[in-house]
């Protein structure tokens, strides 16, 4: 028997009983779909997160006041031997491939600026935050480089507080009132939106002593330290352990670079997204026992069919295969069906609402395919394997 014999026999049985092979595909197609839908809404998620984390670049180096084995994050910043301070940042230039260092000091203050008052965020950052964030200005200039302890009371407002504060009328020169004291304001920065959820275009940057002294600080929050692409991350990680180790006289600081937050969130991420195509694929299991049902109840309603074929000289191996073909070609078409319309749901969703963040991961696609084929070989081996065990008279007699 010829390939094309096999095809013609299995599009023709399928083709016989279209209600029965539309059900049976029906729950391929229902598995492929949520496993398409779930793994893009995945993949799209995990963009999202990498995106928002890569928004300040991916060469930065965060150092934090405290030891910890933790992350260190902002929680792990207290209790340290020896606070941060702007000097430890600045030593920081010296290590080699360093190209920016920027010491940061955060709090919530009321801005004032004529009879407008919004409380908002102050950053406490010096004259290279914007290479080391990657926030461009928009008009007017960032904080100059000025002597960190002979600081100015200069301040660059973001889109949000240029809006609210002044609505009609150019801020550059004006004066706000942070606290108690006066800021002159010599430049607006471009709309960044929210990363992570901080909203970068509701804040105000000042310079760093002036941030420690309104605040009545007396160390920094955190040291970033940008680096060029292609230095040896790991060798100025231990250049920074070494110089704060001599300034403080013990390690007293938790490291957190960038790139291992990334490569540690993209491996959880990835996981997530692979249970989530599990929990989907579990579908596929209920549309394999469909298939298993159907050829069971299709080798007893073509018993003189296989009959006829055992008469005509096919052998047990052809009628297995024959069998096999069908269960196969109904959960491929089945799979292909719910590719196509996971994928156009998908689609959809995203055009319907942009902000969902949606990304068709191929691989998940073609493997959930090639499980529906697989899944529909092993439910039609048993019902397959049995109507080939059938003796041809008896197949025969029994029409």
């Amino acid at each position: 028997m010829l390939l094309a014999d096999y095809l013609h026999l299995a599009t023709t049985s399928i083709r016989f009983s279209r209600m029965r092979s539309f059900l049976t595909a029906l729950g391929i197609a229902v598995g492929i779909t949520a496993v398409v839908l779930l793994t893009a809404l995945g993949s799209g998620v995990q963009q999202y997160i990498l995106n928002q984390f890569t928004q300040f670049g991916a060469h930065i180096i965060a150092i934090n006041p405290g030891k910890s084995s933790t992350l260190g994050v902002s929680g792990a910043m207290i209790s340290s031997v020896r606070p941060l301070s702007i000097e430890d940042a600045d030593s920081l230039r010296r290590i080699q491939g360093v190209q920016t260092s920027v010491p940061v000091v955060q709090g919530n203050s009321p801005v004032e600026a004529g009879e407008r008052t919004r409380w908002t965020t102050v950053l406490g950052v010096n004259h290279e935050t914007p290479q080391t964030w990657q926030l461009p200005v928009a008009s007017g200039q960032f904080l100059p480089d000025d002597a960190a302890r002979q600081a100015r009371n200069l301040a660059v407002i973001g889109a949000k507080i240029r809006s609210e504060l002044f609505p009609n009328s150019n801020p550059l020169g004006q004066h706000i009132r942070i606290g108690q004291e006066r800021f002159r304001v010599i430049g607006v920065m471009e709309s960044k939106g929210q990363i992570l959820g901080f909203d970068m275009d509701d804040a105000v940057y000042i310079p760093t002593a002036r941030a420690l002294a309104l605040f009545n600080r007396e160390g920094l929050m955190e040291v970033d330290v940008l680096y060029q692409p292609g230095a040896d991350e790991t060798n100025i990680i231990k250049q920074i352990k070494i110089i704060l180790n001599q300034r403080h006289g013990a390690e007293d600081i938790t490291i957190t670079s960038q790139s291992d937050m990334l490569k540690t969130l993209g491996s959880i991420l990835t996981i997530l997204k692979a249970v989530v195509a599990g929990i989907g694929s579990i579908s596929l299991l209920v549309g394999g026992v469909g298939i298993l049902t159907i050829m069971s109840i299709a080798v007893n309603e073509r018993t003189g069919e296989i009959g006829l074929l055992r008469a005509l000289g096919a052998s047990r191996q052809q009628v297995t295969r024959l069998f096999l073909l069908e269960a196969a070609a109904l959960a491929g078409l089945g799979g292909i069906a719910g590719m196509v319309v996971g994928i156009s749901i998908a689609w959809l969703l995203h055009a319907a609402m942009p902000s969902m963040p949606v990304k068709i991961d191929w691989l998940y696609v073609l493997l959930a395919e090639s499980v529906a084929i697989v899944t529909g070989l092993l439910a039609g081996f048993a019902p397959a394997q049995r109507a080939s065990a059938l003796p041809p008279v008896d197949a025969l007699r029994s029409e």
